[in-house]
């Protein structure tokens, strides 16, 4: 149910103001809990990238085995996108996780307890369905609680937890698989969700109008406000669900998001080879340097995202950011066989591009859609997106193994980066662009 089907008395509804709308405490009790619960997800979909050289040895597994180990969770992954956005717009995007929760941390348990690689190979399979309606109903739940002069900010600090999950949990997995094995380690990271199912129902409510956490007036300007939003897109989107669906916007938002991704997981599954590569760097410096592009992105996820909401503007922001990873990387590319260090440096800032376009793009939907239609919008861009996390490592792997060398692999990334940036630009400007939509964010 959306907040605009919310039953509440017409005359209690204040209306919404600038300060009304900065409520610390949903920032504080939303997004935490929000953040850790998709940081365990990431956990445990690339914990096994640690772990496949171990897994290989003990199941017998040949290379072109170990990478469709870890490649078929994308496909997977494509499940619930659709029919996930759906259900989390139209039943309760709390209880859908709920659930997802419950069954993502049964398979994810169930890899560390496998000993065939067909049975690896099915579990990894169910493990990406499971995970598949997290990320759309996510943003759902948070379209729900947080008006468009606000949204960016909110996806950037959920989205926090990708980087974050980078950053912090290698050492902890590799801690636990130098002590313990592979085996103990997917189970331990597998059992955490049902750990945080008990905080994850205690703290979130669906909508602010359930919210009894909130004062009375805070809660209902809230509800005003984003029930006058949801209301007047809907009066300009008219349309049947099926052709809302069909639109040409939704086809170009999910080409952006599949160079986006293209460009930031061949970056992640790539980077750590290619920086031995370069330099001939210990383990140690290897780990240390493949933390700074991460490091980067965090800074400008937050950055890109607070000048968003500041400005209303949400689709050259997306591309700027998009553009300058993209060029970082050719940069890195060029530069390359004169400098490595100018090479690392340039690689470093590349992690601009690989975070910091996420929390405007993502606001796109919820200011350009119909209620209705966004759920299933926004599974459907985020499914075809992940399939550049499939198709990417390989090309890069492949130009390889051509080459000899990872300098057409690289400028390809940056290139399909680029491309992605310049394709925002046929994206139609957003409700929240108008010039009022800043009041609020400056309140910020």
């Amino acid at each position: 149910m959306h907040p605009a089907s919310q039953t509440l008395d017409p005359v209690n509804v204040a209306p919404a103001s600038p300060s009304a709308n900065v409520a610390p405490s949903r920032w504080t009790r939303i997004i935490p809990v929000a953040l850790v619960m998709y940081t365990i997800a990431f956990i445990d979909r690339t914990n096994i990238s640690l772990a496949l050289p171990r897994i290989s040895h003990d199941l017998h597994l040949d290379p072109q085995q170990a990478g469709t180990v870890a490649g078929i969770f994308f496909w997977g992954y494509l499940a619930l996108q659709i029919p996930g956005g759906h259900l989390a717009k139209h039943w309760s995007p709390k209880k859908f996780i709920s659930v997802l929760l419950v069954a993502w941390s049964l398979f994810a348990v169930g890899c560390g307890l496998v000993r065939t690689y067909h049975e690896l190979l099915v579990l990894r399979l169910l493990l990406g369905v499971a995970e598949s309606g997290v990320f759309p109903a996510t943003l759902i739940l948070l379209s729900h609680w947080f008006s468009r002069a606000e949204r960016a900010r909110a996806n950037a600090m959920w989205l926090l937890c990708l980087p974050s999950a980078v950053i912090l949990s290698s050492p902890f997995s590799g801690w636990m698989l130098d002590h313990w094995g592979w085996r103990v380690m997917l189970v331990a990271e597998g059992a955490l969700p049902l750990f945080w199912l008990a905080i994850w129902l205690a703290f979130i409510e669906d909508h602010p109008a359930e919210a009894r956490w909130l004062p009375p007036a805070e809660r209902n300007s809230l509800v005003a406000t984003l029930r006058a939003e949801s209301a007047e897109l809907e009066r300009s989107e008219n349309v049947s669900y099926l052709r809302a669906l069909m639109r040409p916007q939704v086809f170009v938002l999910a080409a952006i998001y599949f160079c986006f991704v293209s460009g930031q997981m061949g970056l992640l599954f790539w980077l750590p080879s290619a920086t031995e590569n370069f330099k001939k760097l210990s383990s140690l410096h290897t780990g240390i340097v493949f933390t700074f592009p991460f490091i980067v992105g965090a800074i400008a996820l937050l950055a890109v995202a607070r000048h968003s909401d500041k400005t209303g503007e949400r689709r050259k922001h997306a591309a700027t950011a998009m553009a300058l990873g993209g060029f970082f990387i050719l940069l890195a590319v060029a530069v390359i066989p004169y400098s490595s260090l100018l090479a690392f440096a340039f690689i470093i800032l590349s992690g601009v591009g690989a975070y910091g376009p996420m929390a405007p793009f993502w606001a796109i939907p919820t200011e350009t859609l119909p209620a209705k239609t966004v759920g299933s919008v926004m599974g459907f861009v985020n499914a075809i997106g992940n399939l550049g996390a499939y198709f990417a490592p390989l090309i890069v792997g492949y130009l390889n193994k051509t080459t000899g060398n990872f300098l057409l692999g690289f400028a390809y990334l940056g290139a399909i980066t680029v491309l992605g940036a310049a394709l925002c630009f046929l994206l139609k400007a957003g409700a929240a662009e108008a010039p009022a939509a800043s009041t609020v964010a400056d309140a910020g």
